[in-house]
């Protein structure tokens, strides 16, 4: 007998939190008993672990700058009627040749609106369907604020018109979808909270001793980060660390350019190098981190007991990592220094204090979204 089938859409524009969340969820219901295949929007991703999936690479496309105002092709050109239509074909192809028992779309209608040109035909063919697939949005914990009533009224009507349901990959108990969604009342119906998405196995494999005892500085693997990690290499002969490896991890999104430059201030006890794929086991084994507040990092951070400072992305109209790390620095579980607040002084006694006295906040969050995730798809198949 043939496994159940789920297809999973997911775009990343500018760090790879969404795709990375999309692997971890898709290896759970792997692990389930189903059989998933992962479609991917953004740019090429070389640490991420797509084991355990299908996993299909549309022709990429990415935010133009920390803005998001616009999408640019992987060349740096904006994306055109052609690359559209070429997008958009072979998603429909894709979802005719599998005929998904779950279609699961990631942040839309929540986000990605710039999309629309290819999920709107996506969800049209999959509600024709017969038999129709259940279909469910897969979204994070917080969304980015928006001033724009209207448009959380289209969000309400884009769910109501082709979801069934939508999964929160959050805790209420830490912040209610309705926090950063003013009408999540209007679908109340459809909300399921799953915990937070963590490869737990991941802390549990953790092997060797790569980070011991380190400094690690992390940017995510996305193309934002740079000030953070210049300002760690100046505030670094001020801490009380300054005697042990610092080891400063490079997005890979972030050009060789940037690379090469930080490359440059290489001195002995420091070490440079692009994004690992054993992040976990750096974060696992090391003295301290420093690094920004995407949601993944964060969960990492807390399911290794890291002792964490970080500093929230803010560029552009983000607001999710900000909020998201206040909120766990008032339950003592990371510091956070804002990112218009972070100088080389103020970065360097935060770690001094980090290091003198780390915090032993309880955590209490749910941290099984993987699996209740898996579990929710498996239950809505039969």
């Amino acid at each position: 007998m043939s496994k159940p089938k789920v297809l999973f859409y997911v775009q990343h524009l500018l760090g790879i939190g969404h795709v990375k969340r999309a692997a971890t969820l898709a290896r759970a219901m792997t692990a389930a008993g189903l059989e998933v295949t992962v479609i991917s929007g953004g740019e090429d991703v070389p640490v991420l672990d797509s084991s355990g999936m299908t996993f299909v690479q549309l022709p990429s496309v990415k935010a133009n700058d920390r803005s998001f105002d616009g999408l640019v092709d992987a060349e740096g050109n904006p994306v055109d009627e052609d690359l559209k239509q070429m997008r958009k074909q072979k998603l429909l192809e894709i979802f005719q040749e599998i005929q998904p028992n779950v279609l699961i779309i990631e942040l839309y209608p929540f986000g990605r609106r710039q999309l629309r040109f290819e999920l709107i035909p996506l969800l049209e063919a999959a509600g024709k369907a017969t038999p129709r697939p259940h279909i469910v949005c897969s979204v994070r914990d917080i969304l980015v604020e928006k001033n724009k009533p209207q448009r959380d009224v289209e969000m309400v009507e884009t769910a109501r018109s082709y979801f069934d349901d939508v999964l929160i990959h959050g805790d209420a108990a830490l912040i209610p979808f309705e926090n950063t969604f003013r009408r999540a009342a209007d679908i109340k119906d459809m909300l399921h909270y799953t915990g937070y998405v963590v490869e737990k196995d991941l802390a549990m494999k953790a092997a060797g001793d790569q980070g011991s005892e380190e400094i690690i500085v992390s940017s995510g693997s996305g193309a934002v980060g740079e000030n953070l990690l210049r300002t760690s290499l100046k505030a670094r002969s001020l801490t009380t660390v300054a005697d042990r490896t610092w080891r400063i991890l490079v997005g890979y999104s972030m050009s060789d350019a940037v690379f090469n430059s930080l490359k440059a201030e290489e001195v002995p006890g420091v070490m440079i190098e692009r994004a690992r794929s054993d992040f976990v086991t750096l974060l696992k084994n090391c003295h301290l981190s420093v690094s920004q507040a995407g949601y993944n990092t964060l969960m990492e951070i807390l399911l290794t007991k890291a002792n964490g400072i970080v500093v929230p992305y803010a560029g552009g109209h983000e607001t999710e990592q900000t909020l998201r790390a206040r909120l766990l620095a008032e339950r003592g579980l990371i510091r956070q220094i804002p990112e218009d607040e972070l100088t080389i002084d103020g970065l360097a006694n935060t770690i001094n204090a980090a290091v003198e006295q780390p915090l032993d906040g309880l955590n209490e969050l749910n941290m099984n979204g993987a699996d209740t995730t898996a579990g929710l798809i498996k239950a809505w198949i039969n």
